[in-house]
């Protein structure tokens, strides 16, 4: 029997509370989808090591966002076009969107699980990984890399159920599959001994599990754009529309990998102990980015819908709004990370060094994340007017070129940890200007709002 999905009134209403009655699930559900590795990294680092915090983050962290992010990237054509047809009204091409996202989902899957099984060696190699957690970063990877069509169907499942307005389900099935997950955790590396492998397992296991959920959930879809198996291919039209939004948003996450990852290369070379520290705060700093994330997807789906309404005054006072509440937001995350550094460090190892180098990461980075807020939601506007490929360039050169440009150059005559960590608020201001400058102009050109 199939369930008529509701659809969120996003565009109609006091906007302000349709953003935030958008964005708590959004926030909830990227909570529960980074728990899956910040409960990998205490786990390890708490039962086996701070050798194993290092390979379960560190350079394989890297290289799985390079690769899930690429795709997820993609994914937002899928997320931009039904959010889009949907506001529309035009059933009948939703339904086409839906099964040829999933179709996307499978084969991308399929490729990404192959590339990253025979590549995993040679890329933790090419960014300087230290040698005595090489074997395990491979190992690690090549079991995680086993469950990426689950993790793909869901990402895009999900997003299939946020361009509709629906943003609750997909914050439920991560809930379940993260319990799922924690509980494997401890059961494969605690009782069972399975080190890095028991949580790559885990992982991908909880990510099948949440995978089945929100198909099930597509399945029950209105009977005009509901998701039926036998139905799953790719049609051309709309997959050249899917493409056309998404590659270039794939190519700005991209860019942000790799650019990340020669950060990483340059944490590498300063040992096991900066490796491990660097790790635990980028699990620290993630209620940062999930909120700016989920603040930045809520403004994708906003713009999509009102703007194929044609509610374009809606849609110009929604991303001011949007800006003022992320604004406090982050205000908000610096009061309450940085007077707590050192417990939050200490759930996730003991050793004091770690400790110290992960406190000082904390405090230089964290006051520098009002920068970046502007290159979030503006971005996520344009994608929501289907504009991508200026944004991807405005990220890979303002933050992307001038972030390697920073490392080449700055960091082997000051070569220290805090030199690495400026090329991020450096690359945020000028990128932020120029994102303010880009939306406003192209705003008034399209004479939106």
């Amino acid at each position: 029997m199939k369930t008529k999905v509701q659809k969120n009134n996003i565009t109609e209403g006091v906007i302000w509370k349709q953003l935030l009655f958008f964005f708590f699930p959004l926030l909830f559900g990227t909570f529960f989808q980074q728990l899956y590795n910040t409960v990998d990294a205490v786990v390890v680092g708490q039962f086996v090591g701070k050798e194993a915090l290092a390979e379960v983050g560190g350079a394989s962290a890297m290289v799985i966002n390079i690769f899930v992010g690429f795709f997820v990237g993609v994914s937002t054509g899928a997320t931009v076009t039904i959010s889009q047809f949907f506001g529309g009204e035009r059933m009948r091409e939703v339904r086409d969107a839906v099964h040829t996202a999933m179709a996307l989902s499978i084969a991308a899957g399929i490729v990404i699980m192959v590339i990253g099984l025979i590549g995993a060696p040679a890329v933790l190699s090419m960014m300087n990984t230290p040698a005595e957690t090489v074997e395990g970063s491979v190992l690690y990877l090549r079991v995680y890399f086993c469950g990426m069509v689950a993790n793909l169907i869901y990402n895009v499942g999900a997003g299939i159920l946020r361009a509709i307005g629906d943003s609750r389900k997909p914050l439920y099935f991560l809930i379940a599959s993260c319990l799922v997950n924690v509980v494997l955790d401890l059961l494969l590396v605690v009782v069972c001994d399975m080190g890095v492998a028991g949580v790559a397992l885990a992982t991908i296991l909880s990510q099948l599990f949440s995978a089945v959920l929100v198909i099930a959930a597509l399945m029950r879809f209105p009977e005009e754009y509901c998701l039926n198996v036998r139905d799953i291919r790719f049609h051309g039209w709309v997959l050249r529309r899917i493409v056309a939004i998404g590659i270039p948003a794939g190519f700005q996450s991209l860019m942000y990998s790799l650019s990340n990852a020669l950060i990483q290369t340059n944490v590498n070379s300063f040992g096991t102990s900066t490796v491990a520290a660097w790790t635990a705060y980028s699990k620290i700093d993630a209620l940062f980015w999930m909120m700016v994330s989920s603040f930045g997807i809520a403004i994708t789906t906003f713009v999509g819908q009102n703007y194929g309404a044609g509610f374009y005054t809606r849609v110009r006072k929604g991303v001011r709004q949007c800006l003022l509440l992320t604004a406090v937001f982050t205000l908000f995350i610096n009061i309450i990370i940085i007077p707590f550094g050192e417990i939050l460090f200490r759930l996730f190892t003991r050793d004091g060094e770690v400790v110290s180098i992960g406190i000082m990461m904390m405090r230089f980075l964290v006051p520098t994340f009002m920068t970046y807020i502007c290159i979030e939601i503006f971005s996520g506007a344009l994608r929501g007017m289907g504009d991508t490929l200026v944004p991807t360039l405005i990220t890979g050169g303002g933050i992307c070129g001038l972030r390697v440009l920073w490392l080449l150059a700055a960091v082997p005559r000051w070569n220290h940890m805090k030199t690495v960590m400026l090329s991020y608020p450096i690359t945020w201001v000028i990128t932020s200007i120029l994102f303010v400058v880009y939306y406003l102009w192209y705003t008034k050109k399209h004479r939106i709002g």
